[in-house]
């Protein structure tokens, strides 16, 4: 378009003369026309240089400017470099009722709480690294419970952060999986939390190694106590039915001058009476060794743990030891459900008629049988029998509502009755509602 509009300049001046060009020779006229011509070359080659610069070339898309949203219980972002990330929460709602014999608590009887009220973040990094972070806001305050960084590469885990160390398949499967409104008395009992620490985890075919380093929980940092636990899962599938075998070993150093006190409430944590517990004890350190093992075949499970903690106390010629375990039986009412399992540990359940198609949702009965024993030796902080039930209810993947019963006998307790009998029984009624996502 350049050249057209130039040489019809060039071509006016020429009309414009028409005498002046007779009177030149052919030759001349030829030279005067070649000069024009270059001049309208070199003039169109610079205007098509302007128009370069004026309109630069798009830039070409960076590799990994591309995203993908999709959604899994809440949004997941999965960017192409190797990024991700998910939020993550759950809220779990708590009332019931305690009921103590005549004189053992006034505060007894009608209890509710937000038992946890959690919201967290998690994905993955490139290079193979991941990310979790969770605070829990139950409480009326901001607590930190999980804070994690991974690296995965085949079947090796490393984790660096606040976790959970490895101690019990009860204590590591998440409370949104439970079967009981709370875990077995011996995890509380025994102050199984999380901590600052380093853990590594190692996976081939059915087995699993697991195994770290450990501080305190952040909450008590900073502290001098530290520990070291180990895992060892063996979990085989014959047919249709799993089946988990496993052990733990836990040890730990205790600050100098510090104190252990073990202790436990009934079945719910609405209540801030504990009848089973021991006083606080000067020692060094704490030994514990677990036992696990549950299968699951249908519409069937069930599962056992036992675990015994030995305290280095200095002041004692004997070191007492004190043991805790539960056996529990479950079944699904309706059909096609089962309870799930996940690399050594309970996982979700999702309801094969879930209400939102129409559906029941699944429904779960089940039973256990609770003991803790807190007295050995000199230390007296007593004896609990629990025998639990309970109806889970799992309208569908992201909402629960479970209903607790549970019937304690005590031997020994703390709590003592007007009389100055240490044995006695209660009772506590529970419910709790469930969303996660």
């Amino acid at each position: 378009m350049n050249k057209l509009l130039l040489a019809s300049l060039v071509a006016s001046t020429a009309i414009v003369s028409p005498a002046q060009a007779q009177d030149n020779d052919a030759a001349a006229l030829r030279a005067q026309i070649a000069a024009m011509q270059a001049q309208i070359d070199a003039m169109a080659a610079r205007l098509d240089r302007m128009e370069t610069v004026a309109t630069p070339a798009p830039a070409p898309a960076a590799s990994g400017d591309s995203a993908e949203i999709g959604f899994n219980g809440a949004p997941e972002i999965e960017a192409s470099g190797g990024w991700s990330f998910k939020p993550f929460g759950r809220l779990n709602m708590d009332a019931g009722t305690v009921s103590f014999p005549a004189g053992i608590a006034s505060t007894d009887g009608f209890g509710s709480a937000f038992r946890r009220a959690r919201l967290g973040m998690e994905g993955d990094i490139p290079g193979g690294f991941g990310y979790k972070v969770e605070v829990d806001f139950a409480g009326n305050s901001a607590v930190l419970t999980d804070a994690i960084l991974s690296y995965e590469h085949g079947g090796l885990t490393l984790t660096a952060g606040q976790q959970n160390n490895f101690q019990s398949m009860e204590e590591l499967t998440s409370s949104r999986w439970s079967t009981f409104i709370e875990r077995a008395a011996f995890t509380d009992a025994f102050g199984f939390e999380r901590r600052l620490g380093l853990g590594a985890q190692y996976r081939s075919g059915d087995v699993i190694v697991q195994g770290g380093v450990f501080s305190d929980n952040s909450e008590d940092l900073p502290g001098k106590n530290w520990s070291i636990d180990g895992r060892v899962v063996f979990a085989p599938k014959v047919g249709d039915t799993q089946l988990h075998f496993g052990g733990s070993l836990h040890l730990a150093q205790l600050e100098t001058g510090g104190t252990v006190r073990y202790r436990q409430r009934p079945l719910v944590n609405f209540t801030p009476h504990r009848p089973l517990a021991t006083p606080n004890m000067a020692a060094d350190s704490e030994f514990g060794v677990g036992l696990e093992s549950a299968m699951v075949s249908g519409r069937f499970h069930a599962a056992g743990e036992a675990f015994w903690q030995t305290v280095d106390i200095p002041a004692f010629t004997g070191d007492p030891t004190f043991f805790g375990g539960f056996v529990e039986v479950g079944y699904y009412l309706t059909s096609g459900d089962r309870r799930g399992y996940r690399g050594g540990r309970w996982d979700r359940t999702r309801p094969a008629k879930p209400i939102d198609e129409g559906g029941p949702g699944a429904w779960q009965v089940n039973l256990r049988y609770d003991h803790l024993d807190l007295s050995d030796g000199p230390i007296t902080g007593g004896t609990q029998d629990g025998y639990f039930a309970s109806v889970v209810w799992v309208p569908t993947d992201y909402t629960r509502l479970t209903l607790n019963y549970g019937h304690l006998e005590y031997a020994d307790a703390a709590l003592p009755l007007p009389s100055g009998s240490r044995s006695w029984s209660a009772d506590v009624l529970a419910l709790r509602g469930q969303i996660d996502f």
